[in-house]
Order: C-alpha cells, then sequence, then structure tokens
C-alpha cells in the first residue's frame, strides 16, 4: 500500500493501536490511517506473531 491516507478526524475507530513508535499511532490508541496494510513473514501464516502491520513507519 503506497498510498497511505491520513483520516480528517484524527483516528480510525476500526484500527486500535498501542504502538507508540509509529508516525500513524493516535494519543488514543487508534491508527490515523484510513487503512493498513497486514504483511506476513511465512509461507503460510499460522500464528499472530507471524503477521505485522506492514503500514508501520517510524516517527
Amino acid at each position: 500500500m503506497d498510498n497511505k491516507i491520513r483520516l480528517s478526524n484524527g483516528h480510525n475507530n476500526s484500527i486500535g493501536c498501542i504502538v507508540n513508535e509509529c508516525k500513524f499511532h493516535s494519543r488514543d490508541n487508534y491508527c490515523e490511517l484510513e487503512r493498513i496494510n497486514v504483511v506476513k513473514h511465512e509461507a503460510t501464516a499460522n500464528t499472530v506473531e507471524c503477521t505485522d502491520c506492514g503500514s508501520f513507519e517510524k516517527m
């Protein structure tokens, strides 16, 4: 996902986030993006540890 669109209301109620180090983290523990890209590290994702938020950007 190359086009990262921030929401005008400040956060997306559908995407909770506790990653304070992310550029798109809002202070009320939500993501400010309209949508995120979830990525996997294995050919087959069998556990939560096999996935990550691909939209993360360091502050």
